[in-house]
């Protein structure tokens, strides 16, 4: 095996080692059979309002349209350990906590550019929680039905496959 070979496998078992638990989620796999955290309506709104600062309503649906909240608590639940589980939600506990603290409101209570804001700032000062955030964000939009078809063009019975075919410029990406 070449070093080029090597380092392409080693990379790829570690992206899979770090990703694994989303990856379980969207597959529908249930990792961990040990009872998850409560999650209240309340916190379930506040990850729907996060998610859709990540992915906005824009000429397609966002986030809070393809109902990411609930994927995003579902693989927490099923596919995350209690201390995983923990650390997320008090991440996103400490949001709402620095937007009253910030803003004198909840986030749930601010307007669209305080929201921007505070994620923003999240990014920075609660790093962890923000990349988790933003990959069960993605993961749960892009692999939702308004996701796949409205901001990806997708086929649902695929031809032949054409591995060099330009993309027209304006088209979607495909959904897998």
């Amino acid at each position: 095996m070449k070093r080029r070979e090597a380092i392409q496998h080693v990379a790829l078992l570690l992206g899979g080692a770090l990703a694994a638990p989303s990856v379980a989620g969207a597959m529908g796999q249930v990792l961990n059979t040990t009872p998850g955290l409560a999650v209240t309506p309340e916190q379930e709104a506040l990850l729907a309002e996060v998610a859709d600062v990540i992915i906005p309503t824009t000429g397609t649906p966002g986030a809070k349209a393809a109902g990411a909240q609930k994927f995003i608590i579902r693989v927490m639940r099923d596919c995350y350990p209690k201390a995983d589980q923990e650390a997320f939600y008090g991440g996103l506990s400490k949001l709402d906590a620095d937007s009253k603290t910030k803003f004198g409101n909840g986030f749930m209570n601010l307007d669209k550019a305080q929201k921007i804001e505070m994620v923003k700032q999240t990014t920075t000062a609660d790093k962890p929680f923000f990349l988790r955030m933003k990959e069960l964000t993605t993961l749960g939009y892009f692999t939702s039905e308004i996701g796949a078809t409205k901001a990806l063009a997708y086929l649902p019975v695929p031809g032949q496959f054409d591995g060099c075919k330009p993309i027209e410029p304006g088209q979607k990406t495909w959904a897998l």
